[in-house]
């Protein structure tokens, strides 16, 4: 059963407790609000000002499992806040492990500092859970992806389009290291896992695939360096650095070019293009 009061303040007393650049917002010059404005809150928790503030109020429908996990991602919390909002709200908690989506909110407060760099938050599975807006503009809003088609790997091997934004020299490689990456998440989690299920649905699609996975490789890890070639600015030489979070199995990609190169100097007109022509 909802605790409409007990939800009420846990949500009033978490976003006065955020302050603007906790969550990658301007401060301005004339603020005068105690922490967040609910109508910032309602955005980062892509809903509509009135549906937040009528929660705030004690008032609406009881809130939707996604809703709430909306609202926990926006709101910045920790997994034990987010576990303590879905009780308040008459639900069971999602479970916690590397099945979990829920981004920590010290990875989110990295990202929301990158707004001049291309960057994204990943699952283990190559599911992007959030990018920053440089990292749209490099790859495309890949948070817009639904079912297995979440996972990069699996659009690598059933999508011919995954492959137009990496060079071709690369497509070898990343052919073996998604398949190997696949196979020992599969021996990780075992064969009931999304892992399990995603090599299930490859090995009847793609022939490219089966003939990766009977080699039988393991431990083929990512190049540093990554060679895009985007439709806009042409090829691109990006170093990536990843910063892992070992209790949610998420991974923060921060993709950066060499100062005074030739790709940083795309990059920095990248920045300008944005996502215009990446609708």
């Amino acid at each position: 059963m909802i605790d409409r009061t007990g939800l009420a303040e846990f949500l009033r007393n978490r976003r006065q407790a955020l302050q603007p650049e906790d969550v990658g917002l301007p401060r301005g010059q004339r603020r005068r609000t105690n922490g967040l404005r609910r109508e910032e809150v309602a955005s980062l928790c892509h809903m509509s000002a009135d549906y937040y503030s009528r929660l705030e109020r004690q008032r609406g429908p009881q809130p939707s499992y996604r809703m709430l996990a909306s609202i926990a991602q926006g709101l910045h919390l920790s997994l034990d806040e987010r576990d303590h909002l879905f009780r308040l709200a008459g639900h069971n908690p999602p479970p916690r492990g590397a099945a979990t989506e829920h981004i920590s909110p010290g990875l989110l407060r990295v990202l929301d500092r990158l707004d001049d760099t291309p960057a994204e938050i990943v699952t283990e599975l190559g599911e992007t859970l959030r990018q920053s807006p440089l990292g749209v503009a490099l790859t495309g809003d890949t948070t817009q992806y639904t079912g297995p088609a979440r996972s990069v790997g699996y659009r690598w091997f059933t999508d011919p389009t995954a492959r137009d934004l990496y060079a071709p020299q690369e497509h070898a490689f990343l052919t073996r290291m998604y398949a190997a990456g696949l196979r020992e998440l599969v021996t990780l989690r075992g064969p009931k896992s999304r892992a399990a299920h995603l090599a299930e649905l490859l090995l009847p699609q793609s022939e490219e695939f089966r003939h990766a996975w009977e080699a039988h490789e393991i431990g083929i890890r990512p190049h540093d360096v990554k060679h895009f070639i985007h439709p806009e600015v042409g090829a691109l030489e990006l170093t990536c650095q990843r910063l892992v979070d070992p209790g949610q199995a998420h991974s923060l990609l921060v993709y950066t070019a060499v100062p005074g190169s030739e790709s940083y100097e795309k990059l920095q007109m990248l920045s300008v293009i944005g996502t215009q022509t990446l609708s």
